[in-house]
């Protein structure tokens, strides 16, 4: 990777561009949290937020104590005396501060996918519960889901549907609210991203979780492209279920395991599909006949990943003291100006994700023939950016440590690759397994 093409090396960037970036930070009220990570310090620009966040600089060393005197010397006897066991719930509740969750309604572990394949089927157990316990739901057979949700969703979705004998209706979130108009007693969940991972579009939350609500149907919502960026207020807004990776905005590392959001008023009656011993009211009991938690805990399944989970919570330091609000409002103005600085260097390149505030996540989705070739060309100016089949750009914004004049130089790199053609060349490159 080579040194970043900074606002100063390209004549197209306006001296009013630069002098904005510079007049946004200052006024910013989240203020400068780039210390909270260990950054290269190379100039590059990591784009890259939204796949996987950068590394905080608290989790070596916990994860070294993890390792070190935790492992190596409590050995066993650290699922007591170092808060082994309980950590589950306990990461659970700082990830859940960030999502509107009042604590006791987050728990963490597993992966996204195990995390899915548990709402799925206990929906679904939910609503014949609600139907009386007739085995078949009453009408309530339907599952309604965008077809551009991230395919590990409808991979789990559709395998969960032949199990349970469920319906799947496929609908982007504007068309949902006619499909509950004509169907709605039929459905038993609506199951949505917040936001799209392709285009980086925001879904209303709030407005389609009561569309469903008033058809009678649960609702649930993938949060992986949203926690910790976009306030989601899962509590206020009355959310059913909630899943979500922590290796992206959350900054959890490769690999950090997943969590999900059951509320107090169904976790007497979630029925875990896969009911592992952690889920048990008494774990140590050892009965053979289950008996589930009567809390949060119900939604656990086997043994944590404790370095991981360790590791995570060291992460989540990165929030100390941040509003979410105040991080949703930096998100949008490094967008923001992004947007500007796009329209004014590079009108050429379409930009996919709306320009509307209010329906912007953090993150820009651009369009370009040779994208692959645009995102290696940028990588080699050391702008960090992914690729999604088949032409488009993807920049994760992170807010905790991007700044004004980092968005604003990923965009001059932009143009200076597009006017060099460096991106024909980069097009031909060999592409890794990941993208």
């Amino acid at each position: 990777m080579g040194a970043v093409t900074t606002a100063a090396d390209h004549p197209a960037a306006p001296a009013a561009l630069t002098g904005r970036a510079a007049a946004l930070e200052a006024a910013d009220a989240l203020g400068d949290l780039r210390a909270r990570f260990d950054l290269p310090g190379d100039g590059s620009v990591y784009l890259v937020g939204n796949s996987l966040g950068a590394l905080p600089r608290a989790v070596a060393p916990a994860v070294a104590d993890a390792v070190q005197r935790q492992w190596g010397r409590a050995r066993v006897g650290g699922w007591n005396t170092e808060g082994w066991w309980t950590a589950p719930q306990r990461v659970g509740d700082r990830v859940g501060a960030l999502l509107g969750a009042a604590p006791g309604q987050v728990v963490v572990g597993d992966c996204t996918s195990v995390q899915l394949h548990k709402v799925h089927l206990a929906a679904a157990a939910e609503t014949r519960r609600r139907s009386g316990g007739d085995g078949r739901g009453g009408r309530r057979r339907v599952v309604v889901a965008d077809p551009g949700s991230f395919p590990t969703d409808l991979f789990v979705l559709h395998s969960d549907a032949r199990l349970a004998g469920l319906e799947v209706v496929l609908a982007s979130p504007p068309e949902v609210p006619a499909v509950l108009a004509a169907r709605g007693d039929e459905v038993a969940l609506v199951a949505l991203s917040q936001v799209d991972y392709r285009t980086g579009e925001l879904w209303d939350l709030p407005g389609l979780t009561r569309a469903a609500h008033d058809a009678g149907a649960l609702v649930l919502w993938d949060l992986c492209h949203s926690a910790g960026v976009v306030p989601a207020d899962l509590d206020e807004h009355d959310v059913d279920y909630a899943v979500g990776c922590s290796y992206k905005f959350l900054n959890g590392g490769p690999g950090a395991p997943a969590w999900v959001y059951v509320p107090r008023r169904l976790q007497a009656g979630f029925a875990n599909p896969v009911p592992g011993w952690n889920s048990a009211a008494q774990p140590f009991a050892m009965t053979a006949e289950y008996t589930p938690a009567s809390d949060i805990a119900v939604a656990r399944t086997g043994t944590p990943q404790m370095i991981s989970l360790l590791a995570l919570e060291a992460a989540l330091s990165a929030y100390d003291g941040v509003d979410v609000d105040a991080v949703r409002a930096r998100s949008l103005s490094l967008t923001g100006l992004a947007l500007e600085a796009l329209d004014a260097l590079v009108p050429e390149v379409e930009v996919v994700t709306p320009r509307e505030p209010d329906r912007r996540g953090s993150a820009l989705a651009l369009r370009h023939p040779q994208a692959w070739g645009v995102v290696r060309a940028l990588h080699a100016r050391g702008v960090e950016g992914d690729f999604r089949a088949p032409d488009v750009v993807r920049w994760g914004v992170a807010p905790l440590y991007l700044s004004h004049a980092d968005v604003l130089a990923a965009v001059v790199a932009l143009r200076a690759v597009l006017d060099g053609g460096e991106h024909l060349a980069a097009e031909a490159a060999e592409r890794p397994t990941v993208t």
